[in-house]
């Protein structure tokens, strides 16, 4: 740990290792990482495959290292078929900022963390926050549940869409308009921009209101344009946040959900354990007799757990 801190690269990336493959080893490192956390400020990219979140990630590592600014890049992929590892397509794509020693950038994917990627990314977050980047930001493949929940759990989340109807429609069926804190509408040289900025326009305006109404950025990330604007518009939201303590009530119920889903977790992990052996059998077969139905079976099973 003290390596890590010490800014050893390969002592950060063995951290993350460790968080990826769970157990007690990753409880070690979460112990010694959380009560040096909570200093760095988070931003997560989300959006389809394909829409373009590495260009504009790399756009946005480019501006804060002008700035002469560290940031820290935790890309969150899907699992290798073969080696069960992260897939490093968006680390390549960044490979211009590969030997910057202000730019961390490391790809991450689960092989056997209690709840997966949702609990396993918090925690290598936790481990780039405490060594020492100011700012950290969290790209996350796929619009999947578990992807829109880790890019949510930042403290700004940018929605990347691509032109087209069907995408604002996708955004609205993923959730990804209840996390998005900025929209980035990429590609937007080509065709239907305009509808799919007034479609977002149209969904926002019968949302929930939240206090904070998220910009619709269009950007073309291969050319550089719009980037400055999805910067502008992530300081904006850290600056509305950052008034009258917003951003601590954020970081407050983010924790909650995080232990109540580690709870949930724990205790899936007992059921499954209680769900078999003699006692398990037992109950199983004297439902079948039809001597006790499926909850007063539960009930009993249910009781080891409240009598430990």
């Amino acid at each position: 740990m003290q390596a890590a801190l010490d800014g050893d690269r390969g002592a950060v990336a063995r951290l993350i290792s460790i968080v990826e493959e769970g157990g007690a080893p990753a409880r070690a490192v979460g112990r010694a990482t959380y009560p040096l956390g909570g200093k760095a400020y988070t931003v997560g990219i989300t959006g389809a495959p394909g829409g373009g979140k590495s260009t504009l990630t790399d756009r946005l590592i480019s501006r804060l290292r002008a700035e002469d600014i560290q940031v820290a890049v935790l890309a969150v992929d899907p699992s290798s078929p073969f080696s069960g590892g992260a897939i490093l397509g968006d680390r390549v794509r960044m490979q211009s900022h590969a030997t910057d020693p202000g730019v961390f950038i490391r790809s991450m994917a689960t092989r056997g963390h209690l709840g997966g990627l949702a609990l396993a990314a918090p925690e290598a977050i936790r481990v780039l926050d405490a060594v020492g980047p100011p700012w950290i930001i969290v790209e996350t493949v796929g619009v999947g549940q578990v992807e829109v929940e880790v890019a949510g759990a930042a403290d700004t989340t940018v929605v990347v869409l691509n032109p087209g109807w069907g995408d604002a429609v996708q955004a609205n069926k993923a959730g990804l308009l209840e996390v998005a804190d900025v929209f980035a509408i990429n590609k937007a040289d080509r065709p239907g921009a305009a509808e799919t900025q007034r479609d977002l326009e149209c969904m926002l305006e019968v949302s929930a209101p939240r206090g904070w109404r998220p910009p619709i950025v269009r950007t073309v990330a291969t050319a550089g344009e719009g980037d400055a604007e999805v910067w502008d518009a992530v300081c904006a939201h850290r600056a509305f946040l950052e008034h009258d303590d917003r951003l601590e009530r954020r970081r407050a119920e983010r924790l909650e959900r995080e232990l109540r889903e580690i709870v949930v977790r724990r205790l899936e992990q007992r059921a499954d354990e209680l769900c078999r052996g003699d006692t398990y059998d037992r109950l199983l077969k004297a439902m079948l007799d039809r001597r006790v139905d499926p909850y007063e079976a539960a009930d009993e099973v249910v009781a080891e757990v409240t009598a430990e």
